[in-house]
């Protein structure tokens, strides 16, 4: 609870200072914003690897290779990395540029599921006689 409390304060404190920031310097707004978004991210990493090791015991308990896993990982990553991105880009109102980031995010993912599509296909063609 304590660790919400902190990110939501430091997202209000930042949201604050960049809409009064944005009417007089609103490159300054920008990077303000940035340097918030960043910092609510590396503060999150410790609870982002708590999870990670969470998932890889589970995997680990219950047989599941861990390229299977590690994939997973990937996807989700990819997944918040592009929309950290996107959301930047629609801050600083490009939203063509966002767009395109969550398109090269998406088709990302698919090339990452690939060798696990393959695997799904080759073991349903397993059981077909």
């Amino acid at each position: 609870m304590e660790t919400i409390i902190q990110i939501v304060g430091l997202g209000v404190i930042g949201t604050i200072f960049a809409v009064v920031l944005k009417q007089s310097r609103p490159e300054l707004a920008l990077q303000l914003s940035l340097v918030v978004g960043l910092m609510v991210f590396i503060f999150m990493l410790s609870k982002i690897m708590i999870v990670i090791n969470a998932l890889e015991s589970l995997a680990d308990k219950a047989n599941v290779d861990k390229i299977y896993l590690s994939t997973i990982l990937k996807a989700v990553g990819i997944a918040y990395v592009a929309e950290f991105g996107a959301q930047i880009c629609r801050d600083a109102g490009e939203g063509i540029i966002a767009s395109k980031i969550e398109f090269a995010g998406k088709v990302l993912i698919m090339i990452l599921g690939i060798p696990i599509m393959m695997a799904i296909l080759e073991s349903v063609l397993q059981l077909l006689p």
